[in-house]
C-alpha cells in the first residue's frame, strides 16, 4: 500500500503538566517557545535544526499568518508550515502531516506544537470574542440557525446522544462505561503529572456522581484544563542520531463526514474505522501486535466506540471487551496508560497531544511506574468535534 514507510520519527516530547488554575501568564508566543525549547532538549536538537514547523489555531498574538508569528519569533526557517484545525485530532493531525512530508523530501525536522489557553479560568489572559459552539454559532451557519437556539450547544449533548443510540442498537450498561473511566484513574494515580493523581475512585463513585446528560455522569467527562505540548519528527537518518529511541510513523489514517452531530451519517458507526483501517494496512501490521492503545477520551463513549471502530472487537461488542479486559497498565489491554483526558486533564487541543507524549514516553521505556513491560508498537487515535475528525496513527520503535 502507498504511503508512509517509516522514513519519519518522533524524537523528543514537551509538555506542561496540566492545570485546572495555570501558573503562567505568558504569552502565546512565549509558551510556544517554551514548548519547543523543552522538546527539542529532550530530542538532543537545537532550534537550528529545525526547519519546519505545525501548529494549531489559537496563538493569542495572531488571528491570521500564525506559522510566520512563531518562526520569526523563535528564529526558525520554515520549508514546511502549516496550521492545523482538526480538534481533538490535531495532535495525531500534526504529526501524520510531518512524516508526509519529511518522507516527501519538503523538510527534515518538523516541530509539533499545539497549547491552549482557557481565558474562562484564567483572568491574566484577554478574553477574545468567539462565536458559539465551536464556531458554529456565526450567522448563517445551520448550527445558529437549527440546533443553538434549541440548546444543541457544544460536546455533551451529541455524544450523550450517539451513547444513547448505541445502548438502543446494542445495550450497554452505565456500568461498562464507568469501568473506562475506573481504569483511566487508576492509570493517572501512577502519573505525577495528572490532575487527579491521588484520588482513586470506584464504578459506584462513577455512577453516584451527578448526571450531567443521560447516561453521561460527571466522572465520565472531562474536565477541561490549561496546558499544551510539543513533538519532534525528524527524517530517519536524522533519528538514529539522536539521543532517545525513534518512534517511526509506520502507518496513518484520516478521515471526517461531518462537522455537527447532527449530519452524523450513523451515530454508532464512526469515521474512526476508514481512518485506523488505513493506518493499520499501511503499516502492515495486526490489531493484536499492539502493545498499547492510546485513544482519545472526552467522554467515556468516545472510547468504547474507538475501540470498536479501530477494530480491537467487533461492532457490538465493545462493553464485553470493557468488561473483560483489565486496560491499566497493569492490565492486557493497555490503555491511555497516563490516565486519558479524563484522569490526566483535558487541555482542549493540546489534550490529543498528551496521547502521542504518553506514547513516546512508553515506547522509550521513560513512563515510570507506569511503565509497560514491553512497549514497541502503539496505535494511537485522535478525535475531533463529536465523534467526526479522525486521525489514527502506528508508532513503532526501534
Amino acid at each position: 500500500m502507498a504511503g508512509l514507510h517509516g522514513g519519519a520519527a518522533i524524537v523528543g516530547i514537551a509538555e506542561f503538566a496540566p492545570e485546572r488554575k495555570p501558573s503562567r501568564s505568558w504569552m502565546g508566543c512565549e509558551v510556544y517557545s517554551e514548548l519547543a525549547r523543552q522538546a527539542l532538549d529532550d530530542a538532543g536538537m537545537s532550534i537550528r535544526d529545525v526547519d519546519g514547523i505545525i501548529t494549531g489555531n489559537n496563538l493569542q498574538e495572531a488571528q491570521m499568518f500564525i506559522p510566520a508569528t512563531l518562526i520569526e519569533y523563535m528564529g526558525i526557517e520554515s520549508h514546511f508550515s502549516e496550521v492545523l484545525d482538526l480538534g481533538g485530532a490535531s495532535g495525531a493531525g500534526a504529526v501524520m502531516r510531518a512524516a508526509a512530508a519529511i518522507e516527501a523530501g519538503l523538510c527534515e525536522t518538523v516541530v509539533c506544537i499545539i497549547h491552549t489557553t482557557m481565558p474562562q479560568i484564567n483572568p491574566n489572559v484577554p478574553r477574545i470574542q468567539r462565536a458559539r459552539d465551536w464556531g458554529g454559532g456565526v450567522w448563517g451557519s445551520p448550527q445558529a440557525e437549527f440546533e443553538i437556539p434549541f440548546g444543541a450547544i457544544q460536546g455533551s449533548y451529541g455524544y450523550a446522544m450517539i451513547a444513547n443510540r448505541y445502548r438502543h442498537e446494542f445495550g450497554l450498561t452505565y456500568e461498562q462505561l464507568a469501568k473506562i473511566a475506573v481504569d483511566q484513574r487508576t492509570n493517572a494515580l501512577a502519573n505525577p503529572k495528572a490532575v487527579f493523581r491521588g484520588q482513586p475512585i470506584t464504578i459506584d463513585d462513577v455512577l453516584n456522581s451527578p448526571m450531567i446528560v443521560d447516561p453521561l455522569h460527571m466522572l465520565e467527562i472531562v474536565m477541561p484544563c490549561f496546558g499544551g505540548a510539543a513533538v519532534v519528527v525528524t527524517s530517519k537518518e536524522r533519528a538514529a542520531r539522536g539521543r532517545n529511541r525513534p518512534a517511526y510513523v509506520i502507518g496513518a489514517g484520516e478521515n471526517t463526514t461531518h462537522r455537527s452531530v447532527t449530519y452524523d451519517p450513523d451515530f454508532t458507526h464512526s469515521p474512526i474505522k476508514a481512518a485506523a483501517d488505513r493506518a493499520f494496512a499501511m503499516a502492515g501490521i495486526k490489531r493484536d501486535e499492539v502493545d498499547m492503545a492510546s485513544l482519545y477520551d472526552c467522554y467515556t463513549i468516545t472510547v468504547l466506540l474507538t475501540i470498536e471502530d479501530a477494530g480491537f472487537c467487533a461492532k457490538g461488542e465493545g462493553p464485553k471487551f470493557v468488561e473483560e479486559h483489565d486496560l491499566t497498565y497493569k492490565g492486557d489491554f493497555p490503555m491511555n496508560t497516563h490516565g486519558g483526558q479524563l484522569s490526566f486533564g483535558q487541555s482542549g487541543m493540546a489534550g490529543g497531544m498528551s496521547h502521542i507524549t504518553e506514547a513516546y514516553l512508553q515506547l522509550t521505556g521513560r513512563a515510570g511506574e507506569r511503565q509497560l513491560k514491553r512497549c514497541d508498537t502503539v496505535f494511537v487515535n485522535g478525535n475531533g468535534g463529536i465523534m467526526s475528525e479522525q486521525v489514527s496513527l502506528v508508532l513503532r520503535g526501534e
